[in-house]
């Protein structure tokens, strides 16, 4: 699996055509305590760039923007009783929706890990 990043902080773990997207570690951190996440329903079909989900913590409210066009095909329901899971592992288990990715060349336009931090960096 290769995870690319978008400059929204959002990440997408990519197996074949399907990724598994969520927010980075650096969003959540930068969020605070999350206490609610909305996901998209199974079956939405999205452009690049739309939001797809929100994400709601005790400092504010953030929309979570696609990282590549496609179609939902799973969501993450435990983040419905658990938001905290995005605090405690956003890169892992606070994962927020699979996609059927519309179009790989999309990820082209992504940033791998080294790129992602560079780019948090520079935002320091």
């Amino acid at each position: 699996m290769t995870t690319y990043y978008s400059e929204d902080h959002e990440w997408i773990s990519v197996d074949g055509d399907t990724g598994t997207v969520g927010i980075t570690d650096y969003a959540q951190n930068a969020l605070g305590d999350i206490v609610f996440v909305e996901v998209p329903e199974v079956g939405s079909e999205f452009a690049k760039a739309e939001e797809i989900a929100v994400v709601e913590s005790v400092k504010a409210a953030s929309e979570i923007y696609a990282p590549v066009s496609g179609e939902v095909v799973e969501v993450n329901t435990a983040l419905e009783d658990e938001p905290a899971l995005v605090n405690a592992q956003a890169e892992d288990d606070g994962w927020f929706y699979k996609v059927k990715i519309a179009d790989a060349d999309e990820l082209a336009g992504l940033m791998n890990e080294e790129g992602y931090k560079a780019f948090i960096a520079g935002l320091e």
